[in-house]
């Protein structure tokens, strides 16, 4: 009987070494999940997390994974305290996600005060890699310089050689005006004005009857989500198309033109770094995630949250610990990147994660033959070629 008991306790014991053994993690999807960017990230991207999470751990029980998110309402102050909150008090290793440039950069500040990891999938700001980099944030979907340069360049070879630009009037907006002007006149063309209007607007007459007065040939949407379906519908009831004026989407998502429909968006040029219709891999992927969003199609947010928190996990089974932040992200830049959305890639030193983007233009009704077959591809920009050069960036972890 003493021998079984001891056979027991050291059978107990082992167990608890094992368990102890474990690499914890605490994730955190920060997103918009009640405003004009809830369709891009928000529900969406907690159940591309929830995916990744059941990915890995399913080939790893060595790490144990827990998820929490919140809702950051489109204000820095309100995902500020959020951040905090995490990182002090829940013991949050990674905050994921975050559609919102004015969020995002606040966010990535605390993350390097608190050294902890985040990874930004949902806003756009190339200022994160740029002159705010930091050594615990990797920006990982696509930015503000991807998507000028994308869409930017290739309107203005194709003619479209004067602009104005309806800009989002916060760090997103200002950005991808900035990157999208640089481009277009790098091009030859030429930027005839500019409006700014106040995130989520609802009327957009007395800007559109600027843009439509400026006689530009492409009127730049430096705008997103719902601010960029409204200012599309509006101007289609102006007849702003009809005149000759095309109409840029500077970030359109799949979601958007769903909303928008083929007959308001056929036409439309945008850029994007993921389609959820592009390949067999991707389409499985969607019918998974549909589980939980029927209905719904995936945006390329979403699907940086699902290869982001992949990526992390990766790092935090070779680490086997996550409580150095800069040194997960470190483990992560090290790494090649490689998973079933994006495929084989590489991280720089200053965060920015490197893949090829994609040109495309919506389709007409006729053109589709399923529900969220949207978009034909046009071009595919390589991943050298995708992201500004590293040395342009004025990134301080960049030397020389």
């Amino acid at each position: 009987m003493k021998r079984i008991l001891a056979v027991a306790a050291l059978a107990a014991l082992l167990m608890g070494a094992s368990a102890q053994a474990q690499t914890k993690v605490k994730i955190g999807v920060l997103s918009d999940m009640s405003s004009l960017y809830s369709d891009i990230g928000g529900a969406g991207s907690v159940a591309a997390a929830k995916l990744a999470i059941a990915d890995f751990t399913a080939g790893n029980k060595d790490v144990q994974v827990d998820l929490v998110s919140a809702d950051h309402q489109n204000k820095p102050d309100v995902g500020s305290s959020i951040a905090n909150q995490w990182f002090d008090v829940d013991n949050v290793d990674l905050i994921v996600d975050t559609p919102n440039s004015g969020v995002a950069l606040a966010v990535s500040e605390i993350a390097r005060q608190k050294n902890k990891v985040f990874v930004v999938s949902g806003a756009a700001a190339s200022d994160l890699t740029g002159p705010k980099c930091n050594a615990n944030t990797i920006h990982w979907t696509y930015d503000t310089w991807m998507l000028a340069n994308g869409t930017g360049k290739a309107l203005v070879k194709t003619g479209g050689d004067t602009w104005f630009f309806l800009t989002s009037d916060y760090a997103f907006g200002h950005a991808l005006e900035r990157d999208t002007a640089a481009a277009v006149e790098a091009s030859g063309g030429k930027v005839l004005g500019k409006v700014r209007h106040p995130l989520n607007t609802n009327d957009f007459s007395s800007f559109l009857l600027q843009a439509q007065s400026s006689k530009a040939k492409i009127i730049g949407l430096a705008n997103a989500g719902g601010d960029t379906i409204n200012a599309i519908k509006q101007g289609a009831e102006f007849g702003i198309t009809k005149s000759g004026q095309k109409f840029a989407g500077l970030l359109v998502f799949a979601s958007d033109v769903v909303a928008l429909g083929l007959p308001t968006a056929q036409g439309l040029t945008l850029t994007e770094t993921w389609y959820w219709d592009a390949n067999d891999s991707n389409r499985a992927w969607t019918k998974r995630w549909q589980v939980e969003r029927p209905g719904k199609f995936p945006t390329m947010v979403q699907a940086g949250v699902y290869s982001g928190v992949t990526h992390y996990l990766k790092a935090a089974a070779a680490l086997k610990s996550v409580a150095d932040g800069k040194a997960t992200v470190a483990k992560m830049k090290e790494m090649p990147t490689d998973d079933a959305l994006f495929g084989k890639g590489t991280i720089r030193a200053d965060g920015r994660k490197i893949h090829d983007a994609y040109l495309y233009e919506v389709k007409t009704p006729a053109e589709s033959k399923h529900p969220g077959d949207i978009y034909t591809l046009r071009a595919t920009i390589p991943a050298a070629e995708a992201f500004r050069p590293l040395k342009e960036g004025s990134c301080p972890l960049v030397s020389g």
